[in-house]
């Protein structure tokens, strides 16, 4: 070995390193797949699932002995089988002890093994106990039958199976999850009684198909009581293919107009569900919600209370709406990957998984008879000396009292082989009495009933079968229940947006200059009477609803939105609009709008540019706005103003020197966004001088109304038939009011009834 060692380093080290990653990479896939994180097909377990059930029985803590520490159960699953980290395996034992966690527990706990909100909440291994489950039984009931192989442990000082011959589909009833390298494994656990009967129906019939059998297995069965909602022909195609989604949803009943949520989908946790409930009334995207409660204890583990403001609130849209932004209704990932019967990992369908695992059992009881019936051959072979013995006790004795070699003596007189001889010599003395030979004529009867009919059943097909169907129907009816989650058949859940059930109000936003925003009911409120902050004042206010979008545009051209209901009351000083919105630097909200989607507005800049706008065109989602009025050298955005008919309606455009333009709306593009065509024409001279002049007002003007200019104490008006002489074409230069109005103040669009002759 010293001579051949340091060539094999030596040639070791002469592989190319990618030839060296490549294999070593392999490798540790190959571990990683096989030897820790995919199930076994036969017995449904990983290798330390496996360990810990072998482990534990061999510790005697099955189901009829008393609980012992689970710390003793893990120190020596680690030392005997699996060299790894405490945590880990304790970790994997708790699993499998979570009543929440498997549908059909293999580990029976006595402590803290943690709760469904917070599954990794149990407690230290010191501090609890452990022994295998009822349901464990089917794992180890024939481990010692010769039914298993048996492997060398880690350092080969003991041996361990390689499988455990589970009487049932483990693997289908519990369920597993796992990543491996490069693949993964989610597998949801079902019912056992149905995949008993759909075992029995693929016995009977080996030509069916998932069609049929999912009249037996309707679909996965979770630990908790909530529903299944996946539809019927996508649970047939997930069970086609190997793989698809199961989506389930919390199951709740209202009481006294509360609504009680009792079970929630598995692996949901009411923690989480509270919080991200709770987050959306700090939202205000719940405003029909007055309080939500947890009122889940040990005798309840899921009670989750939500309260409705009123009882006019819709409960159907409300849960609907929960069911779809939060972990109320959950979907979980299904991927059948598993270790096959050949000891490669494969998808399987639900036939192929059914079929194959049948494959194992009939194996395995194949195993146990034969196993069975050669201990009945050795035994009746035994009985057989025994009963020469009886028939020839004086000679027996003779023979054992005066021979130097009686074994071989008894052998040469009554033609016994060795094992008969020694069984003979192994007797007591109390046991030639004549009813210990009755004992043993009725013991050989019996095991000759047993040798016929195992041979009856290893050498007939269809006995075999019956065989085989009948401990599935004993098993069913001992480990077997009721389904626990339903399957049900149910819309497709839809989030409402709050203003589908919120009560519609009038209210009125105040903003102030240094941008606090706040809401007030009503549209009596006076803006003027408002406080501010100090060094703080109105910057306007604006009249709408609780279920309108606000647009706010800033100085930029930038629009930026929010909903009416979100904002804060006006009882306080509100909120900035900072923490509602993420400005740009150096900018400042100048207007507010509120309207339709499909109203218009006219919208432009002072140097005389502008364009017709949808409100829709304005919203924007984005907290950081949208650019929809283009800005250049420093020029400020005019007030929006709604316009209505955009064939009829004309455009009143005013300068702040005086210079008035009416002209028809529709020689005005509809845009999106951008800086818009000309409205005025205003020489460059102009705009440059120290004085510029630039577009004061731009406003809608209906037919048959008046505009009244207002300047300094002194108004002009313009009726209906004056208006001709300053109506012209977009992009003129418009026509000078007269001298005392030039220097115009603030510009009104009224009736003509309401003009002050």
């Amino acid at each position: 070995m010293k001579e051949i060692l340091p060539s094999l380093i030596e040639d070791y080290e002469k592989i190319p390193f990618q030839d060296f990653a490549t294999k070593a990479y392999l490798n540790y896939s190959m571990y990683v797949i096989l030897d820790r994180a995919l199930p076994h097909i036969g017995d449904g377990l990983k290798p330390v699932q496996r360990r810990i059930v072998y482990s534990m029985s061999q510790l005697g803590l099955l189901s009829t002995a008393k609980h012992k520490k689970s710390a003793r159960t893990v120190g020596d699953v680690l030392g005997k089988f699996h060299p790894h980290g405490d945590t880990a395996c304790y970790e994997a034992m708790v699993l499998m002890a979570q009543p929440f966690s498997l549908r059909y527990p293999l580990v029976d706990g006595q402590g803290n093994f943690g709760d469904p909100n917070d599954p990794k909440s149990f407690a230290a291994m010191r501090y609890t106990e452990s022994k295998l489950s009822k349901y464990a039984d089917i794992l180890l009931q024939e481990l010692e039958q010769g039914t298993v192989g048996w492997v060398p442990n880690f350092d080969g000082t003991l041996e361990e199976p390689s499988l455990l011959p589970a009487r049932l589909p483990n693997l289908l009833l519990n369920g597993s999850t796992g990543i491996a390298v490069g693949m993964a494994t989610s597998i949801p656990p079902h019912n056992l009684r149905e995949v008993a009967n759909a075992l029995i129906h693929l016995i009977d019939n080996e030509d069916t198909n998932i069609e049929k059998l999912i009249r037996f297995i309707k679909g996965p069965d979770f630990p908790t009581e909530a529903e299944i909602i996946t539809p019927a022909q996508e649970i047939l195609e997930m069970y086609q293919s190997g793989t698809g989604r199961i989506k389930m949803r919390a199951k709740y009943h209202v009481e006294d107009s509360e609504i009680i949520f009792t079970a929630l989908p598995h692996h949901a946790s009411a923690e989480k569900i509270y919080e991200q409930i709770a987050a959306q009334m700090e939202e205000k995207k719940l405003p029909m919600i007055s309080d939500i409660r947890d009122e889940s204890d040990h005798e309840e583990s899921t009670r989750l209370v939500i309260i409705p403001k009123s009882s006019r609130v819709d409960l159907n849209a409300l849960t609907d709406h929960l069911f779809a932004t939060t972990d109320l209704e959950k979907s979980f990932p299904v991927n059948m990957n598993m270790i096959g019967v050949n000891g490669k990992p494969q998808v399987k369908n639900l036939l192929t998984f059914l079929t194959e695992w049948l494959e194992f059992r009939a194996d395995t009881i194949r195993k146990k008879l034969n196993f069975n019936l050669t201990k009945i051959i050795e035994r009746l072979h035994i009985l057989e000396g025994l009963l020469i013995a009886f028939l020839n006790i004086d000679e027996v004795i003779r023979i054992i009292r005066n021979s130097d070699h009686p074994k071989k003596d008894l052998t040469r007189a009554f033609l016994l082989s060795e094992i008969q001889a020694q069984a003979i010599l192994d007797i007591r003395l109390r046991q030639l009495a004549r009813l210990e030979e009755i004992k043993l004529k009725t013991e050989k009867e019996g095991l000759e009933s047993q040798k016929e009919s195992l041979k009856k059943i290893l050498g007939n097909e269809a006995t075999f079968k019956e065989h085989l169907k009948e401990e599935i129907r004993l098993d069913a009816k001992e480990y077997g229940d009721k389904r626990r989650s339903p399957i049900k058949e149910r819309k497709e859940a839809e989030k409402f947006s709050v203003m589908d059930v919120m009560d519609i109000e009038p209210v009125s936003i105040i903003l102030s200059k240094n941008g606090w925003i706040r809401s007030a009911k009503g549209h009596d409120i006076n803006p003027m009477s408002v406080k501010f902050l100090s060094g703080d004042s109105l910057l306007g206010c604006l009249r709408t609803k609780n279920d309108k979008p606000i647009v706010f545009l800033d100085d930029t051209g930038r629009s930026y939105m929010l909903y009416s209901h979100s904002l804060p009351s006006a009882r306080g000083n509100g909120e900035p609009l900072t923490g509602h919105l993420s400005i740009q630097p150096n900018a400042h909200i100048r207007y507010m709008l509120s309207s339709e989607n499909n109203q218009y507005f006219l919208v432009g800049s002072d140097n005389g540019y502008g364009f017709i706008i949808k409100f829709e065109d304005l919203m924007t989602s984005f907290k950081n706005g949208k650019a929809v009025v283009s800005l250049k050298n420093s020029h400020e955005l005019l007030e929006p103003d709604g316009v209505n008919d955009l064939e009829k309606d004309n455009i009143l455009a005013v300068t702040n020197k005086g210079r008035i333009l009416i002209f028809p709306l529709n020689q005005l593009p509809y845009l999106k966004k951008g800086q818009g065509n000309k409205i005025i024409s205003i020489p460059e001279k102009e705009m440059a001088s120290s004085t510029p002049e630039r577009l004061k007002f731009l406003k809608g003007l209906p037919e048959n109304l008046n505009i009244v200019i207002h300047s300094g104490k002194h108004s002009f008006k313009l009726s209906p038939g004056n208006q001709k002489d300053y109506t012209g074409m977009r992009g003129q230069r418009g026509k000078k009011l007269p001298r005392p109005y030039m220097n115009v103040d603030r510009v009104e669009i009224i009736p003509v009834e309401l003009v002050d002759v």
